[in-house]
């Protein structure tokens, strides 16, 4: 269950963000993103997931077996946390949504609906979909952005568990989540600004 990363090149709305990027992601492990606001994670998240091109370089063993979460939470609000996690779980060939409910602490919650739930409540339902994709890859964009102290610990305990039975993830988060994971810092794949002396030529 290997992700096998090689001189990767992407960028963001045309503009080379990261170059030359390259590493492996085994099973049983998570790798933390670190790099300042700008330096391109979401973008490379995006990339790994399938939803934009590379520039250049290649990604093996990504072919469906990655779950991405990104900064919308992809919940429908008119319907409730259990419908949402069950039209997931339909998605992803019809899990067994009950490991979810209790994970996230939702099954108070089971049958309220989406759209009348805290920030908070709407994160945790949103993470709790990673839990019935089957996936073993999970690439994480700044998930605990409006969770509380004790989310954060449930959301933690969900990786652990998750890595535990040989799965991974990769995770875009500024904060510590107290996992036993590997940096890795995008900050020297920086790509070098592209300079175009043909000034006439960019307007062609």
């Amino acid at each position: 269950m290997t992700l096998t990363v090689t001189d990767l090149a992407i960028a963001r709305g045309g503009i080379p963000v990261l170059e030359g990027l390259s590493f492996r992601l085994e099973s049983g492990q998570a790798l933390i993103l670190r790099g300042p606001n700008g330096a391109g994670k979401t973008t490379l998240l995006r990339t790994l997931a399938g939803l934009q091109r590379p520039l250049g370089g290649r990604i093996d063993g990504a072919e469906d077996r990655i779950a991405y979460a990104g900064h919308s939470d992809g919940l429908k609000p008119t319907l409730s946390v259990t419908e949402n996690l069950t039209f997931w779980a339909s998605v992803f060939g019809g899990r067994d949504i009950g490991p979810a409910l209790k994970a996230f602490r939702l099954d108070d919650l089971a049958d309220r609906h989406a759209g009348n739930l805290s920030a908070g409540q709407k994160r945790r339902l949103g993470l709790s979909r990673l839990l019935v994709t089957g996936r073993p890859i999970w690439m994480l964009d700044e998930p605990t952005v409006s969770l509380d102290r004790e989310a954060v610990a449930m959301f933690a305990d969900a990786v652990r568990t998750h890595l535990a039975q040989g799965g991974s993830a990769l995770i875009a988060t500024h904060i510590d989540l107290g996992l036993d994971g590997t940096i890795l810092d995008v900050g020297p794949y920086k790509a070098k600004p592209v300079l175009d002396s043909d000034f006439d030529g960019g307007f062609l």
